[in-house]
């Protein structure tokens, strides 16, 4: 009988988030994660929730609003700036700039938009303002080592990538 996901079962799963208006796979993992089941809060607690008692080979669709997640959007956290003020290297759409505030802290700003004239950069979270659907495939459910239940997740080992079933993008 397979195991099913509880307290302290290590899982491996991929995942892909899809934007629930478009249907537009708006973020999707390159391999599996793993992780120990409620022994830290690498997933969202409505995630954890839906995934208890499943088994591997399940797929789970959690919908939920990013702004809940990663908060409201800001806009004062969007900037246009002239074109010709923009360094060359950053002048592609999903470019990531790090920019550091006058107190230290930094701050990941993607482009969003270039026209002839200007560049857009923008720092709120991709899922900001967006409802989504997180799709998981839950790959494998084995019994955790004590390792990896102290640090709540994988000890070093590299995923299972062969193992993922979701249809590529």
């Amino acid at each position: 009988m397979a195991l099913s996901i509880k307290k302290n079962k290590y899982v491996e799963l991929a995942y892909r988030v899809i934007d629930k208006k478009s249907d537009e796979v708006l973020v999707a993992v390159e391999f599996p994660i793993g992780y120990v089941h409620g022994a830290n809060d690498t997933l969202i607690s409505s995630v954890t929730d839906k995934l208890e008692g499943k088994c591997a080979g399940d797929i789970i669709e959690v919908p939920f609003n990013g702004d809940q997640v990663y908060g409201p959007r800001d806009e004062t956290l969007v900037f246009t700036d002239r074109l010709e003020n923009v360094p060359e290297e950053y002048r592609k759409i999903g470019t990531s700039i790090l920019a550091d505030s006058e107190n230290g802290d930094t701050k990941t700003f993607i482009v969003t938009r270039i026209d002839d004239t200007s560049l857009t950069v923008d720092a709120n979270h991709p899922l900001c303002g967006r409802d989504v659907i997180f799709k998981l495939e839950i790959l494998s459910v084995r019994d955790a080592t004590k390792e990896e239940i102290e640090i709540g997740g994988p000890t070093g080992e590299k995923p299972d990538i062969e193992k993922s079933l979701l249809l590529p993008l």
